[in-house]
């Protein structure tokens, strides 16, 4: 099994950096959670009591994968995007009819290889093709040899909410150039709820995800030679009602100079940088994101209206 690489170098993360910490407040992209460590530590967060979407989200699937098997068809070549650790993709891989192959892509090559290799031993008869690329940009599908009907385009989690509603819709018309006609997309969509439940969310008794947070400055000063002293700062996330979104932030708790190539940033006291957005919609805010390309086919949603899955086609 051959793992393709869009290689993300040093020089696409040292652009990112800089062009975040120069803005005003200063801001950090969230894919820069995902070291080999990050992703470990995010499946980490996903098994946590207060982290009310991945169990939510397994048992929306548990409950309606055999429709939702169905609805994709056969001779899907079936695309991940952010597959991670491969748990919910597994569902999927049993229960689709006939899949002509899988594409996992994820921006952790390290991560991608070992779950890959993982899901290889347990699905020895489906094709596999994985891809190591920043999916949040433009990227080339690998070279499958294998024929196939249509694409269908998987992105479980909310990870749509890190997105703006603006950069959210110009990534679902980029996914559907990649599903192509006649192509699908199931989606996970997490809802708008009360305060209390998302904040708890976001700020775990156990500290994993403030750990998840800080240790996005571990991965830049690894990457770039840079040189965050991570102990001087703090993990802060609340829910912003005006907005509907979970905000989380790396707060510095002292005054301080951070050296990064060849540029220096300097932090107040109690300055922070934003590190990650989470938008929570209402079922018609997100089929307003996605009707420019696509038809919401189906929408299932848990008993306590927490989170949804939507199958989405591409439009003719």
């Amino acid at each position: 099994m051959k793992i393709k690489t869009e290689e993300i170098t040093k020089s696409d993360i040292l652009t990112d950096v800089l062009n975040g910490l120069s803005k005003s407040p200063k801001m950090l992209p969230s894919k820069l959670f995902y070291d080999e460590k990050g992703s470990i530590l995010f499946d980490e967060i996903c098994e946590l009591d207060e982290y009310y979407p991945t169990r939510t989200e397994m048992q929306i699937m548990q409950n309606n994968i055999k429709e939702m098997g169905e609805l994709l068809g056969e001779g899907t070549m079936l695309i991940e995007l952010g597959s991670g650790s491969s748990q919910k993709i597994k569902l999927l891989l049993d229960h689709i009819p006939g899949l002509a192959g899988y594409v996992p892509v994820d921006i952790s090559s390290e991560h991608l290889i070992s779950s890959s290799k993982v899901l290889k031993d347990k699905y020895p008869h489906i094709n596999i093709f994985p891809l190591a690329a920043d999916y949040t940009k433009y990227f080339e599908l690998p070279l499958i040899d294998k024929h196939y009907d249509h694409r269908a385009v998987y992105f479980p989690g909310s990870t749509i909410g890190n997105f703006t509603k603006k950069e959210a819709k110009e990534f679902i018309n980029r996914i559907a150039d990649i599903a192509g006609e006649n192509g699908g997309l199931i989606i996970g969509v997490d809802l708008k709820k009360d305060k209390h439940t998302l904040e708890a969310a976001y700020n775990d008794s156990k500290g994993v995800t403030a750990a998840f947070n800080l240790n996005m400055l571990n991965h830049i000063n690894e990457e770039l030679n840079s040189d965050f002293d991570v102990n001087k700062f703090k993990h802060f996330a609340f829910f912003n009602e005006e907005i509907n979104r979970i905000e989380m932030h790396l707060v510095s708790e002292d005054e301080q100079v951070v050296n990064i190539d060849q540029s220096n940033f300097s932090f107040n006291k109690n300055e922070h940088i934003i590190t990650e957005y989470s938008y929570k919609y209402t079922l018609e805010d997100f089929e307003n994101i996605a009707n420019d390309r696509f038809d919401v086919k189906r929408v299932w949603v848990d008993d306590h209206k927490l989170f949804s899955i939507q199958y989405l086609k591409v439009k003719d």
